[in-house]
């Protein structure tokens, strides 16, 4: 079973609330960027061979006005409910309103995890502000997967993004699994050295082509982190045909691209 770990729900209606600069921040730096419906993603999963994989919610509403919603993710889920999972979004900003909407989400809705951008929030992961947040994620069970490293949402700032701050996360919540995303770059070497000392932190190469991973972040994929490493496109940002093919063009080692796009993103989720 081949399961993508980390993929967008860009939809016209999803993105219908994504500021306009932001819009134009992301047709510049991805200039082939079309917006699937739920078809073509599935068409795009078949066609890399894919089985699974997760689509997230963003809830930025208290900073930018953004916000895909937990209800929308849930529509797609139960129109696909064998390939799609679903994972949510809250905003801390908004206290126990953000709480409530997390339960809701995994209780009522079936959500399987939980989505963070920092940058899109305005806060670092280890602010005070997340921590309530965290602490019901903990206690739900649910894995928490954060953006880190270089984004284009245009007007927001990238320090928010810096993966050093999952140290704190993951020292004060170690029962909480929590995703990388993107591998920190460009501090993939901090990112990394957050994976190896924390039992419960994994990451991503999610929206990178394969063959553009530095060849370090290759090396500890093949090593120390093995069991770590998580398949994730980030489509439509890049599609899964691509990633699949240039995987078997990294020089991995045997049983590595397994652990990848299989035994790990299993482990992660909890799936059989």
């Amino acid at each position: 079973m081949i399961i993508d770990t980390h993929s967008q729900l860009f939809t016209k209606e999803a993105i219908e609330s994504l500021p306009e600069e932001m819009a134009r921040s992301y047709q510049l730096m991805f200039k082939d960027l079309k917006f699937p419906e739920l078809e073509d993603t599935i068409k795009d999963m078949d066609d890399a061979g894919v089985d699974k994989a997760v689509i997230v919610a963003i809830d930025a509403e208290t900073t930018f006005k953004y916000k895909v919603s937990n209800d929308l993710v849930a529509d797609a889920v139960k129109k696909y409910p064998d390939r799609f999972i679903g994972f949510a979004s809250v905003d801390p900003h908004k206290g126990v309103l953000a709480l409530d909407e997390l339960e809701r989400a995994v209780k009522e809705l079936g959500m399987k995890g939980l989505k963070l951008l920092p940058h899109l929030l305005k806060l670092n992961p280890n602010d005070p502000v997340m921590y309530p947040v965290y602490e019901l994620a903990q206690d739900l069970g649910i894995p928490v997967l954060f953006h880190t490293g270089t984004q284009f949402h245009a007007g927001t700032k990238i320090k928010y993004c810096m993966p050093v701050y999952l140290d704190d996360v993951a020292v004060d919540f170690p029962r909480m699994k929590i995703v990388m995303a993107h591998f920190g770059y460009p501090w993939f070497y901090e990112g990394m050295s957050v994976v190896l000392r924390n039992p419960n932190v994994y990451f991503n190469i999610a929206g990178w082509a394969p063959k553009r991973i530095p060849s370090d972040v290759i090396k500890q994929m093949n090593g120390p982190v093995s069991t770590k490493a998580l398949f994730g496109s980030d489509y439509p940002l890049v599609s899964r045909v691509r990633i699949m093919k240039e995987l078997d063009q990294l020089p991995l080692k045997d049983g590595i691209k397994e652990l990848l796009v299989s035994e790990n993103p299993k482990r992660l989720l909890g799936i059989q």
